[in-house]
């Protein structure tokens, strides 16, 4: 896992640091809950009232260039994109500062071929993200980016070739990002350099759109328990407050919440991280699976797209859960908690056959006798339950696509070009 620390140039760079793609900032990194994290967690990325500091159309014409063909078909593969989908593809992405040490697939330009490689970049690095907060390109260099896709837990950090090990270093505080449920509209950013102020930016613009927020707005951590950590961190997300857990992988979404800290109706500020302690649970742990699958019903009211404003108290997205686990919307790209009160089968009207009978827990009979079998044994046991499908995953669709933007009531975007 090579370092790259925020100002330092790249060896193998697909274009000059000097050539004024963009500009890296001095942020210290905060700590994480969570080494995983969704695009969409509120105050994952930050920005800056400075001019814009990722110049895309600048790297949109290097892209093109024919000089550079053989840069850009290296490029555009690193991505899975094809060339001719680089100026919509950039079009698309959205410049940001990190706010946390960050783990990403980083590619270094060698022998006209883009060179993977694993790195942790340091919090103040600009890049770009996609419409799913995902990492996709070093703004200084042009270097691609992909999501890291090993464990978090299990990494040994080099700093190496003018990347020191710079002050504030913290292993435990390294986060590496997921992809949020659904594409967003907006990315809700912390101001690095005045923390008390919020921007929610467009997705696809450089900061001439953005609208500003007050981030000190208390927002009321909602009553969860009970509810599934899907819909936890949802039901935080619409509040403006990030998800934090303690287990070394992320919990799977069909965990049920046991209690969270601080508890319900504690006012926090944007971004600020809700504890959540969770409790079985049936899908995957290393949050690698984040998709949602098909949905067959409507989406809940709150997944539209107007986001809420900060500072409400209640938020844009759906109610919080209540104390009872829900019935009839699991979180989406899980499979929902076993059911005891499956149907059972009818009971046969007479005796058993003389094929195999249903498993049960004591042996069948070992002869065909004509002699009736005890009545116990006319009725199907409850395990046969268990060769009844599972319930159909019929679930509703995630809340709404985009985090809270957190703009003011008036909704009118701040003018100045911001990162």
């Amino acid at each position: 896992m090579k370092a790259v620390a925020a100002g330092v140039p790249a060896l193998d760079p697909f274009f000059d640091e000097n050539s004024g793609l963009g500009k890296d900032a001095q942020v210290a990194s905060r700590p994480v809950r969570g080494s995983l994290q969704q695009g969409d967690t509120p105050g994952l990325y930050g920005g800056s009232k400075q001019p814009t500091v990722c110049e895309v159309d600048q790297l949109k014409q290097f892209l093109t260039d024919p000089r550079n063909e053989q840069k850009a078909q290296a490029w555009a593969r690193a991505l899975t994109i094809s060339t001719d989908r680089i100026p919509d593809y950039l079009d698309r992405l959205t410049p940001v500062l990190l706010r946390h040490d960050t783990l990403v697939k980083n590619h270094d330009y060698k022998k006209g071929k883009a060179v993977p490689y694993d790195s942790l970049l340091q919090a103040g690095i600009a890049i770009l993200i996609d419409a799913q907060g995902r990492p996709a390109v070093k703004c200084s260099c042009g270097n691609p980016l992909r999501p890291f896709a090993g464990d978090t837990n299990r990494i040994s950090v080099k700093f190496e070739d003018g990347n020191q090990e710079w002050k504030g270093y913290d292993r435990s505080s390294v986060v590496a990002v997921r992809p949020a449920p659904r594409p967003l509209e907006k990315i809700v950013l912390v101001d690095v350099e005045d923390t008390d102020r919020g921007i929610s930016r467009p997705v696809g613009t450089s900061g001439a759109k953005d609208a500003t927020f007050d981030t000190r707005e208390k927002r009321a951590v909602p009553n969860l328990a009970g509810a599934s950590f899907g819909q936890a961190r949802r039901s935080l997300t619409d509040k403006g407050l990030a998800a934090g857990y303690d287990s070394e992988g992320l919990p799977p979404d069909d965990a049920r919440v046991t209690a969270t800290d601080p508890p319900a109706g504690t006012e926090l500020g944007f971004g600020q991280y809700v504890m959540l302690s969770v409790a079985g649970g049936s899908g995957s742990s290393d949050g690698s699976t984040t998709a949602p699958p098909p949905t067959t019903t409507a989406p809940p009211q709150s997944s539209t797209s107007e986001p809420s404003t900060p500072g409400s108290g209640s938020g844009s997205g759906s109610p919080p859960p209540s104390s009872g686990p829900p019935t009839s919307s699991p979180p989406p790209g899980t499979s929902p908690p076993p059911s005891s009160g499956g149907p059972s089968p009818p009971p046969p009207s007479g005796p058993p056959a003389t094929s195999a009978p249903p498993a049960v827990t004591t042996p069948p009979p070992m002869t065909t006798s004509t002699s009736p079998p005890p009545p116990v044994t006319t009725s199907a046991p409850a395990e046969t339950t268990s060769s009844a499908p599972p319930p159909p995953q019929t679930t509703g669709a995630p809340v709404t696509s985009e985090p809270p933007t957190g703009e003011p009531a008036s909704g009118q975007p701040t003018e100045s070009a911001t990162v």
